[in-house]
């Protein structure tokens, strides 16, 4: 990999992180432009994903910082039951993460792949815009838990985010679509759904390190740090205005993309 293929490549994971559109299809498509070897790449895609996790701490660092000073009062609180519900969530991911880590890593390659997960995006993506406006009648009645969410609610999302492993099929989109769906409001699902995240992907990244994965890849160590810097600093810069837009927009118009995206895939691969 070439320096300006990972800093090209580190501003796709960053811009695309926060949107509805897959962040890691969108990686898997660049790769296969810029003709990228799979053998070579993932590693790269665990520092990449860890740099715009560094970013959004950085974004929701006073959210963060009040959360665990909630949580080192040792009483029952409104942070506590937050982040208690954020580690139920991360429950799915726990366990694919474990027992199906090699499958999951067999998925990567495939432009194919990726463009059957984007339609698959697409449909959750167009269902729960649908299901979640104004005077629909909603599949759950509406939610009155605790910080917005409930322990049910927080699982379930968890396992949309476990599916979304599979490239192509957004992380964002599927864990905020499956909150909308099971009633949750979406100014509460935004920030729920980046949160969830920080622990699986940092301590993937750990375990790679740690395991000599990071030593061992084939990718240079300049690479890595090109886009590593390259993915912090764009998700640092497009973070706000992204989950401001997920907040806001009809999530259909991200579908729509989803959907020329795979068709072009289908096309021209």
């Amino acid at each position: 990999m070439e320096w300006f293929e990972a800093v090209l490549l580190g501003l796709v994971q960053g811009l695309t992180e926060f949107l509805p559109v897959s962040s890691s299809g969108h990686l898997e498509i660049g790769k296969a432009l810029l003709g990228i070897e799979v053998k070579d790449d993932l590693m790269f895609t665990t520092v990449v994903h860890a740099a715009t996790v560094l970013s959004t701490i950085v974004v929701f660092r006073r959210q963060i910082w009040g959360l665990l000073k909630g949580l080192f009062r040792f009483k029952y609180n409104d942070e506590t039951d937050y982040v208690l519900k954020l580690c139920v969530s991360m429950i799915p991911i726990f366990i694919v993460g474990v027992f199906l880590k090699d499958a999951v890593e067999g998925l990567f390659g495939s432009v194919f792949v990726v463009a059957a997960a984007l339609v698959a995006t697409a449909v959750l993506l167009f269902f729960s815009d649908y299901a979640s406006r104004p005077g629909r009648p909603s599949v759950f009645p509406a939610n009155e838990s605790r910080n917005g969410i409930s322990y049910w609610q927080a699982f379930a999302v968890g396992i949309g985010q476990a599916f979304a492993v599979i490239p192509g099929l957004s992380r964002s989109g599927t864990t905020i679509s499956a909150g909308l769906i099971c009633g949750v409001r979406r100014n509460v699902m935004a920030q729920f759904s980046f949160l969830m995240v920080l622990v699986p992907i940092l301590g993937e990244a750990f375990l790679e390190i740690v395991g000599g994965e990071f030593s061992s890849s084939s990718v240079g160590m300049l690479p890595l740090l090109l886009g590593f810097v390259s993915a912090f600093l764009s998700g640092l810069l497009a973070c706000k205005a992204m989950v401001a837009l997920v907040k806001r927009a009809s999530l259909s118009w991200f579908a729509l993309y989803c959907l020329v995206v795979s068709a072009a895939i289908f096309i021209f691969a």
